[in-house]
């Protein structure tokens, strides 16, 4: 259920996100759901293997890299799906860290709202 519910909260952090940067359009919400499910796919697969393969140069920029290789794996999903597009690598970066925010503040409002309250 948690899992499900992730999900739809990442797809609406797209659809926000394609509000937001003009150069990354969304089809609706259900590509937003397929463009946040291989997202998901590609951060959890692919992303730890590209930091550790960058490892060098994340450290000689201070971390600062991480910014490009996730920018880089945003525009690789948005040129693999049809109906998720980004523009380019500068609209990426801007999309990937706008997407991470709009999705840890969704998660965060999601889970202050199912937290039990004790009285």
């Amino acid at each position: 259920m948690r899992l499900l519910l992730i999900w739809i909260l990442n797809a609406l952090a797209l659809l926000a996100v394609a509000n937001f940067v003009p150069g990354i359009h969304v089809d609706g919400f259900t590509s937003a759901l397929v463009a946040a499910f291989f997202l998901g796919l590609v951060n959890t697969l692919i992303r730890p293997l590209l930091l550790l393969l960058t490892l060098p140069v994340t450290l000689l920029t201070l971390g600062l890299f991480i910014f490009v290789i996730n920018g880089l794996l945003f525009w690789f999903v948005g040129s693999v799906l049809r109906d998720f597009v980004v523009d380019s690598l500068l609209h990426g970066v801007l999309g990937a860290v706008l997407y991470s925010i709009f999705s840890w503040a969704l998660s965060a409002a999601a889970a202050q709202v199912m937290r039990p309250h004790n009285k």
